[in-house]
């Protein structure tokens, strides 16, 4: 069945082994098949300060990225990921899709080093109701019934292999395991078509043009690519400190990154030397993306 640390570890090494059996072509395969691997060659890298943006330098995303980045390069750490057991209730698989905002999360059997596949949010409102209703009463939930297969693979694989993968299996998650069979992180295809085409905003986004929304009072959602001299001069809010290098910060993803001293993961609350609270609500491991601000009212002392 997979679902024991030792068939993760059989999953492991299968995906360990040479992986190029052939498929019916696909369009990434087709693209691989008429272009010149040159003509791929004309690209970049970015050359954006890690302090002023809150990003780290990678590579600008084009065609070249599927032959020349591994999978270790895009995945997900062990750390971040966001999962569920097998033996998770209902209520608590909800609050999970509900909490992490994603429509497809791991599954595990003990610990996350024994997956045994992945849960669809589809699968579940289908089978168990929309928005919290019931749905068919006379079915009992049992979360092996929901768990769709998931791949296994190893973190050297060039990400174009991975991608034509995911597309002829038409499995969209990936776990990344290392050589002793254990999980060191997770990949999904926007993970991989984002280094080609660059960022996929979603409907969770915020509305095109806009930088940043006031949610309630006190609390606003940013992209962190949003100039902090702006923010300041709009809200009134005072994120700026004392530090000499107050002149290079030019972005609230720049502030987060010189007040944790790396690129936070995603779901860590920053304390602001203001008093502010600084959310990551999305990151990946190598660029901040959004963040709420919490600013304390004058009533919390």
């Amino acid at each position: 069945m997979g679902d024991t640390a030792d068939g993760s570890s059989n999953a492991a090494q299968g995906a360990l082994q040479d992986d190029t059996r052939h498929h019916r072509p696909g369009f990434f395969s087709r693209i691989f098949g008429t272009r010149n691997p040159r003509d791929l060659e004309q690209v970049t890298l970015s050359d954006a300060a890690p302090h002023a943006s809150g990003t780290a330098p990678v590579s600008a995303p084009g065609m070249v990225n599927l032959r020349r980045m591994r999978v270790e390069d895009v995945m997900i750490p062990k750390s971040e990921i966001v999962s569920a057991p097998v033996d998770i209730l209902k209520d608590e698989l909800v609050e999970q899709f509900r909490e992490s905002g994603l429509s497809r999360l791991p599954v595990f059997d003990g610990t996350l080093d024994s997956p045994i596949g992945l849960v669809h949010l589809k699968d579940l409102a289908l089978n168990h109701g929309f928005n919290g209703k019931p749905g068919n009463k006379s079915t009992r939930f049992v979360l092996r019934k929901l768990i769709r297969p998931l791949l296994f693979v190893p973190p050297s694989m060039p990400i174009g292999v991975l991608l034509q993968k995911m597309q002829t299996e038409r499995i969209h998650m990936a776990l990344v395991i290392d050589e002793y069979g254990g999980v060191d992180g997770l990949v999904t295809i926007e993970d991989l078509i984002e280094q080609v085409i660059g960022e996929i905003e979603d409907e969770h986004d915020l509305e095109e043009g806009a930088l940043w929304v006031e949610e309630k009072p006190g609390c606003y959602l940013l992209e962190a690519k949003t100039p902090l001299d702006e923010f300041e001069a709009a809200t009134g809010v005072r994120l700026q400190h004392d530090q000499a290098d107050d002149d290079e910060i030019e972005t609230l993803g720049g502030l987060v990154f010189v007040l944790c001293g790396q690129v936070p993961a995603r779901g860590e609350v920053i304390a602001h030397p203001g008093g502010a609270e600084i959310e990551v609500v999305d990151a990946d491991p190598r660029r901040i993306k959004r963040l709420r601000v919490r600013i304390p009212s004058k009533s919390d002392g």
